[in-house]
C-alpha cells in the first residue's frame, strides 16, 4: 500500500494528505464537541451554559482565520496544518485532567486552543488545495473543494457519534486521551510527508495584507458571515433545546439526529457540482451562488411561517431542516469553491484565512443570537433572524461576479 502510495502522482498524494490530515481533525473535533455536551450536561449544567463553553472557541477562530492566513503565506501551510494538529492534541491533553479540575474557565481555554487548532486546519487544507490543481482546471478545483468540504462535514457528523460512544465507553479522560493519542500520530506522519514549502508566498508578506483588497473577496466575505450566522442563530442553541423542551425528545434522540443531519449535510456538499452543473460542463460564477441563497431565503421563510402559526411543528421543523440542510449545503459548497477560486495564487491562504474569519464571525454572531433570541422569543424568532440574515446574503450576492460559465475540466 505504501508502495503505491508512492507511486501516485505528487499532487495527488499531497491531496490525500492534506485530506487525511482534516479528516482525521474533523473526527476529533466533532466527538470533542459531543463529549463537552453529554459530559456537561451530565453534571447539571443547562444547555445555555453549556453553549457558553464554546464562545472562545468561536472567538478565537475569527482571530485565527485573520492572522493564520498571513501565517500560511509566510511560513507555509504545512506549517500551519501541523501547528493546528499539535495545538488539537495539546488541548485534548488539558481536559485529560482529573473531573474536579475542569472548571468553567479551563474548559473555555483549552476550547480556545481548540478553536484556533481547527481553523489554522481548516485554512490550511483549503488553501492547499488551489496550489495543486492548475489555474484552467476550474471544474477539477470545484470537484476537489466539494469532496474535501463535504467529506468534512459527513466526518464530523461521525465525530458525534464516536464521541457519545467514547463516553460511554472510556469515559470522558479516557475518551480524551484516546483522541489525543490518534491524532499525535496523525501529526506525525504529516511532518514526515507533507510537502515543506506547501503555499509559501514566493513575495514577502507584509501583516497589513491580512485584509484583502479584492472587492470580489470582501464581497464574497460579507456574504459568507450572514450566511453562517443564517445557519448557526437556529441550529447551534435554540434548536436542541427546542427538540427537548418541546417535543420531549431525549438527549439521545437529539444528537443522533442533529448528527445524521450534519452526515447528509455533508453527502450533499459532496455532490454539489453536478447540482450546480458540472455535469453538463460547467462551473458556477456569483450568479448562480445569488439564485441558490435566494432559493435559502425562501426556505428559511416558509420554515419561520409554519413554526409562527404551530402549522404541524415536527413535521415542518424536521422536513424543514433537512430540506435547508440540502440547499444550505450547496451554498456553503458553492462559497467555498468561489473563495479558492478568486483567491490569487501566491500567497492564496491570505484571501482564504480573510474569507473564513468572516466565517468565523458569522458563526460567532449567530451562536450569541441562537441563546439569547431563543431565550427571549423562542425559535420562531431565531427562524425570522436567520430569514433576514438570508435577505442581506442575497442582497449582498448580487455584488458577486458574473461571467459567461467557464467549461469544468
Amino acid at each position: 500500500m505504501i508502495a503505491t502510495f508512492s507511486q501516485l502522482p505528487q499532487q495527488v498524494r499531497q491531496y490525500m494528505l492534506v485530506t487525511f490530515n482534516y479528516w482525521n481533525f474533523t473526527i476529533t473535533d466533532g466527538a470533542l464537541r459531543m463529549l463537552v455536551v453529554l459530559h456537561f450536561h451530565h453534571l447539571g449544567y443547562t444547555p445555555l451554559q453549556i453553549a457558553s463553553l464554546f464562545l472562545f472557541y468561536e472567538f478565537f477562530g475569527v482571530v485565527t482565520n485573520l492572522i493564520g492566513g498571513w501565517l500560511g503565506a509566510k511560513l507555509g501551510l504545512n506549517k500551519t496544518m501541523n501547528i493546528g494538529l499539535a495545538m488539537q492534541v495539546a488541548a485534548l491533553f488539558m481536559l485529560a485532567v482529573p473531573a474536579d479540575s475542569l472548571t468553567v474557565l479551563w474548559v473555555m481555554l483549552a476550547q480556545a486552543i481548540s478553536g484556533i487548532a481547527k481553523d489554522l486546519n481548516k485554512m490550511s487544507a483549503k488553501s492547499a488545495i488551489k496550489t495543486l490543481v492548475p489555474n484552467e482546471q476550474q471544474g477539477a478545483l470545484y470537484k476537489w473543494i466539494a469532496i474535501l468540504t463535504g467529506s468534512k462535514n459527513a466526518l464530523k457528523g461521525a465525530g458525534f457519534f464516536l464521541g457519545g460512544a467514547l463516553l460511554a465507553w472510556l469515559g470522558f479522560q479516557g475518551a480524551v486521551v484516546l483522541m489525543a493519542s490518534v491524532l499525535a500520530v496523525v501529526l506525525i506522519i504529516s511532518l514526515t510527508l507533507l510537502k515543506k514549502d506547501l503555499g509559501k508566498a514566493k513575495k514577502a508578506v507584509k501583516f497589513k495584507e491580512i485584509y484583502s483588497k479584492s472587492r470580489s473577496i470582501n464581497i464574497l466575505s460579507a456574504a459568507r458571515m450572514f450566511l453562517f450566522g443564517a445557519r448557526d442563530v437556529w441550529f447551534v442553541v435554540a434548536l436542541p433545546i427546542y427538540l427537548g423542551q418541546v417535543f420531549g425528545w431525549d438527549h439521545l434522540w437529539v444528537g443522533g439526529f442533529l448528527a445524521l443531519w450534519v452526515i447528509a449535510y455533508g453527502f450533499v456538499q459532496g455532490f454539489a457540482p453536478r447540482i450546480t452543473g458540472k455535469a453538463q460542463s460547467v462551473v458556477p460564477d456569483g450568479r448562480v451562488a445569488l439564485i441558490w441563497v435566494a432559493v435559502l431565503a425562501f426556505i428559511t421563510g416558509a420554515i419561520a411561517l409554519g413554526v409562527q402559526y404551530d402549522w404541524q411543528p415536527q413535521f415542518t421543523i424536521v422536513f424543514g431542516l433537512l430540506v435547508f440542510g440540502a440547499v444550505f449545503a450547496v451554498n456553503s459548497s458553492l462559497h467555498s469553491y468561489l473563495i479558492v477560486s478568486y483567491a490569487k495564487g501566491d500567497g492564496v491562504s491570505l484571501d482564504v484565512g480573510f474569507y473564513y474569519m468572516a466565517n468565523a464571525m458569522g458563526r460567532l454572531m449567530g451562536t450569541i443570537l441562537s441563546g439569547w433570541v431563543y431565550q427571549v422569543a423562542g425559535l420562531a424568532a431565531c427562524l425570522w433572524v436567520s430569514f433576514g440574515f438570508l435577505v442581506i446574503t442575497t442582497l449582498i450576492s448580487i455584488g458577486l461576479p458574473q461571467h459567461k460559465l467557464a467549461s469544468a475540466q
